[in-house]
């Protein structure tokens, strides 16, 4: 009866299990995952509220790509960051989420191919899914630092693909892509006629100074390129509900990309009117926010390094994000380790098989957590360690 998208294991996981038994229980958790900013204890500037008083979102204006006013302001937050992105390269999606489902519409039939980083954030398959697209991963790797290996890449490309994901940073490694992995990747993709997609939600967000890094493939000319962000990392309101895609590539593969993703964005005209009248108002209160975010993750990061010093945990090196991956003993698998904290430490942290790490072990924390959990739970964690 039902599509056969839905193959995935409906089940609770372990961990999630004994957490609900915890806290039904009635103990005390020190959550090291939090990811939602809006539940971070931050501060949110009036102006997020005042930013809705417009009259203008009593009307409705259907257009697909969004309204210029809004448009402009995105391309604004571009221009503050010293990258040249006009309004008419921009289209106004509800999600990056909806985002992926676009371009994988735009690039892909059935039964064709996307190659998604791992380690990374496991959205890709479910996202894919519904869309009929299968996933292939490539590797990152790690030597002391985060790279890409462009042969590796190559090898893993088939008929099929259709599309490279790149996250920048990405999650949870922290790691960007740097500018002669680009280029090498462009003008790999430039010969096979395969599309480059790059998430660059937590570019904002870079806890170390790096010429070499790229910050964003807006303005990317060799390949077809696609710059996804939005309010929920930007300006850390995912409740907003809006993101963007940025078109970029040689002109007439540009140009038939905005025609295509013009018509799939008018079959569902998501965008909602009050959140595009309020976005001028939403990305400029968000600085704030966003000035929040980057003092705690470095300040949080300061204190993990610190702490950890002489431990048997490794923080992985990282560039920026949320995050911060840790490689503790392996004594034990990463979901023993992430029970065994929950029910003596009352500490909560994710495995990295979460993330298809392609190893053990290794546990994941947010960096976004509040200090004050951050610095009771971190000393807990290290506690059992030994």
């Amino acid at each position: 009866m039902f599509s056969s998208r839905f193959h995935w294991d409906l089940h609770t996981n372990r961990l999630t299990q004994a957490l609900a038994a915890r806290r039904a229980a009635g103990g005390h958790v020190l959550d090291l995952t939090e990811s939602n900013p809006t539940h971070a204890g931050l501060a949110y500037p009036g102006e997020i509220v005042s930013a809705f008083a417009d009259a203008r979102m009593l009307a409705y204006e259907p257009l697909p790509a969004g309204t210029p006013a809004a448009r402009e302001a995105v391309s604004a937050y571009y221009s503050a960051r010293g990258h040249a992105v006009p309004p008419e390269r921009i289209l106004l999606t509800a999600s990056t989420s909806e985002a992926y489902g676009y371009l994988f519409k735009l690039l892909m039939n059935p039964g064709d191919e996307v190659l998604v980083p791992r380690p990374s954030y496991p959205l890709f398959e479910f996202l894919a899914d519904m869309e009929s697209v299968a996933v292939r991963q490539y590797p990152l790797e790690y030597h002391g630092a985060w790279s890409m290996d462009v042969a590796a890449i190559e090898a893993a490309i088939t008929a099929r693909t259709r599309a490279i994901v790149l996250v920048n940073p990405n999650n949870p490694t922290g790691s960007y892509v740097k500018h002669a992995e680009l280029r090498a990747l462009a003008a790999l993709c430039a010969r096979l006629g395969v599309a480059l997609i790059s998430d660059e939600v937590f570019a904002d967000y870079a806890l170390t100074e790096d010429p070499s890094r790229v910050t964003t493939l807006a303005g990317e000319q060799e390949c077809l390129a696609f710059a996804m962000s939005g309010l929920s990392k930007v300006a850390g309101l995912p409740q907003m509900k809006l993101g963007w895609i940025v078109v970029n590539g040689p002109a007439a593969l540009r140009q038939e990309a905005w025609e295509k993703l013009e018509w799939i964005a008018d079959t569902y005209l998501s965008v909602s009117t009050p959140v595009q009248c309020a976005a001028p108002g939403l990305l400029a209160a968000g600085e704030a926010v966003q000035r929040q975010i980057r003092q705690r993750t470095a300040a949080n990061l300061t204190f993990a390094r610190a702490a950890l010093a002489g431990t048997p945990a490794n923080i992985l090196a990282v560039e920026g994000g949320w995050y911060i991956t840790l490689q503790v003993p392996r004594v034990r698998s990463e979901e023993q380790w992430t029970l065994h904290l929950l029910e003596h430490a009352g500490v909560l942290v994710q495995p990295g098989y979460f993330y298809d790490f392609a190893s053990e072990a290794y546990l994941v924390v947010s960096l976004l957590t509040a200090p004050d959990i951050f610095r009771e739970a971190l000393p807990r964690l290290i506690a059992l360690l030994g």
